[in-house]
């Protein structure tokens, strides 16, 4: 029986964390779905661990190696690989709920359509605290109005429907850089289509000292032209003017940190660009010289 929804993980040695990830997938109760690993380039004995997981056949697995290209790269794989209706991404340091899968297709065939983006959910800690806040009493909203219009804080789990999400692929690649922002799809996604809303639990999060979460200047620093390219879609597609002007100022110090031309002719507010480039500067000077890598996750927003 065709499954209804594949489970990614992007991972890359992160052997020593996927068997709490495995564990989770075996106790769900409704086994309607596959599980996908994506390996961007392990060097440890990833593979020979989920080999072993595949012999057991207690949950459908499959496995792809690639070279390293990055998280974004392997969400670009994941997506070309599946067929199922949904997919939801679980990162190797994450883990579900045992019911998570039966909730999440439970509610897809109650109020999921054709046109729908997907839905988003909750992430929980493992002392079952909700990350950040919950979300608003509403049946559905595009993406961004979470953030600018319900304020909400923290990551949140989404789930899409593969037959929309499809069509926006794949997330670009400049140059060398690892494109660090899997968000970006979602403001050309949501300018036609929106995401249902749901205050459950569908992923229970541990961030990691090596984590994308908590190396974001670090990030900066290495993709600063993936960061100007994901902020001239923030501008284009802010729903204030706030948002708009915050945004110029990460564009503006992305673009000094890597390459600065067109800085003004690329921009598609460019009086707000050139009002905002004083603190843009300010906070380029702040990314190159901190020593700092976490920051607050706000700033990736």
């Amino acid at each position: 029986m065709k499954k209804k929804i594949t489970v990614f993980t992007p991972t890359y040695n992160r052997a020593h964390l996927l068997p709490k990830l495995y564990e989770s997938l075996k106790d769900q109760t409704s086994k309607n779905f596959k599980w996908l690993i994506i390996d961007d380039g392990s060097v440890d004995n990833t593979k020979e661990v989920v080999e072993t997981w595949i012999n057991e056949n207690e949950i459908e697995i499959a496995y792809h190696f690639q070279e390293n290209m990055g998280m974004v790269a392997a969400h670009n794989t994941a997506h070309y690989l599946m067929d199922t209706e949904l997919c939801v991404c679980i990162d190797s340091d994450d883990h579900m709920p045992n019911n998570a899968i039966e909730l999440i297709l439970d509610l897809w065939d109650k109020h999921g359509y054709d046109d729908c983006a997907g839905m988003v959910g909750l992430d929980a800690y493992t002392n079952g605290n909700i990350v950040g806040t919950r979300l608003p009493d509403i049946k559905e909203c595009k993406f961004s109005e979470l953030y600018t219009n319900y304020k909400i804080s923290g990551d949140k789990k989404f789930v899409h429907n593969r037959k929309v999400f499809n069509k926006y692929l794949p997330y670009p690649r400049l140059g060398n850089e690892k494109f660090p922002v899997t968000s970006y799809l979602y403001l050309f996604i949501e300018q036609e289509h929106k995401l249902l809303i749901f205050n459950e639990v569908f992923c229970i999060i541990e961030y990691m000292e090596d984590g994308l979460s908590n190396n974001l200047i670090k990030q900066y620093r290495d993709s600063p032209n993936s960061f100007a390219f994901y902020r001239l879609a923030k501008m284009k597609f802010a729903l204030n003017y706030k948002e708009r002007f915050q945004n110029a100022i990460h564009y503006i110090s992305s673009k000094l940190l890597g390459d600065r031309k067109n800085i003004l002719k690329d921009s598609p507010a460019k009086l707000t660009t050139i009002l905002a480039f004083p603190f843009g500067v300010l906070l380029y000077l702040y990314i190159k010289n901190t020593k700092k890598t976490a920051v607050n996750k706000k700033l990736n927003k």
